[in-house]
């Protein structure tokens, strides 16, 4: 990761795949690709609309985010999780991926004699890396059986260094709940602020989708993006929001390095956020190819593929990662990604994305002789 030269970046995950991909290629119909969260569905026509109609890209955009935007996530947050959140104290982001990537580097600005970020073992890698790239002691929380963080494993030396906490749930890439009530008490108690990733939260199927914010925003930053809940992956609209001091600070350092939303994005992501019409249909399809890609690998592998809590992965237990990913890549021609991409405690692990087609779900049944 670093030498006395200075930090080395680690490899991409996915580009670890690229071997794989070229078994994929081979194939009649080419690679299908499971590897990556990026959906496939066509985005709401009123969002496509309003991002080539704004007649807002000449001018900058406000980096906090408009008006609009702000009220249409404010509403939005009311509707789905009964919470009253004011637009004061929420703000536009460029997708998550930045926010995560770079908020430790403001935080540890706030709070210098703070420098752990905390983030659940088996996870999306940013949170790791964005603790990294801030020269902040990254420490992963084990988890427990039921996919929740066991936060008293944190011990009381690692709390007092504590810089923040991430959360997130439904998690990428196991699909588990975790206990957000249980992490804002944990957080509270240290003092440490908890940012809880909530980008999947449209698409969860054991119980109502579910908020940290709902348990108070003292010391809680909630962070949601349209990329999945919209299929808007590559207009990047993002927004946090929850406790005041802490939005306010990101807002003021986030102006200075000019973390703007484009005008015409803010826009579609107004559209986008005022519809939940959309979002039933879209969570109807993923839940259709949850349960059609688990059965089509069930049969061809016999290993036991359980349905998540959340999230539009597959996420099980096949011995060997690496060696799945393989085997899947020579035989089906789809990727899929080995499980250690997400931490030491995913290696036995693949994770499937299940955002292609319903055509290119049927082809890889076909490929690999199931019904």
């Amino acid at each position: 990761m670093s030498s006395s030269s200075g930090f080395v970046p680690p490899p991409y995950p996915y580009d670890r795949l690229d071997a794989f991909s070229a078994l994929g290629r081979a194939f009649d119909g080419g690679v299908i690709d499971l590897s990556i969260g990026t959906p496939c569905d066509p985005p709401l026509a009123a969002v496509v609309a309003a991002l080539s109609s704004s007649n807002s890209e000449r001018g900058y955009p406000a980096s906090i985010g408009s008006d609009a935007l702000r009220k249409a996530a404010s509403a939005w947050m009311s509707r789905r999780f009964a919470i009253d959140i004011s637009p004061n104290d929420i703000a536009a982001c460029i997708g998550t991926k930045e926010f995560v990537g770079t908020t430790p580097q403001y935080m540890r600005l706030r709070t210098p004699d703070k420098d752990t970020v905390f983030y659940p073992a088996v996870a999306y890698p940013t949170y790791e890396m964005g603790a990294i790239l801030a020269n902040c002691r990254a420490v992963a929380v084990p988890m427990n059986a039921d996919g929740t963080m066991n936060l008293s494993a944190i011990s009381a030396d690692d709390a007092q260094r504590g810089l923040m906490l991430w959360v997130n749930s439904p998690s990428n890439p196991t699909g588990s709940l975790d206990d957000m009530g249980a992490a804002v008490r944990w957080g509270r108690t240290n003092g440490i602020p908890v940012f809880s990733d909530e980008c999947y939260a449209e698409f969860t199927w054991s119980t109502a989708p579910q908020s940290a914010l709902q348990h108070g925003v003292d010391g809680v930053v909630s962070v949601h993006s349209l990329s999945k809940r919209s299929n808007l992956a590559g207009v990047r609209v993002g927004f946090y929001a929850g406790d005041p001091d802490i939005v306010n600070y990101l807002k003021e350092v986030r102006k200075h390095v000019g973390m703007m939303v484009p005008g015409p994005a803010q826009a579609a992501g107004v559209a986008a956020l005022n519809d939940d019409e959309h979002v039933r249909v879209q969570r109807d399809v993923y839940l259709r190819r949850l349960e059609r890609t688990a059965n089509i690998l069930q049969q061809w592998s016999g290993i036991s593929i359980a349905m998540p809590s959340g999230g539009f992965y597959l996420w099980f237990d096949a011995q060997d990662g690496w060696a799945f990913a393989e085997r899947l890549a020579r035989e089906g021609g789809a990727l899929v990604s080995p499980g250690d991409f997400y931490g030491a405690g995913g290696a036995n692990n693949v994770r499937v994305a299940v955002v292609q087609p319903d055509d290119k779900i049927e082809l890889l049944a076909q490929r690999l002789g199931v019904r």
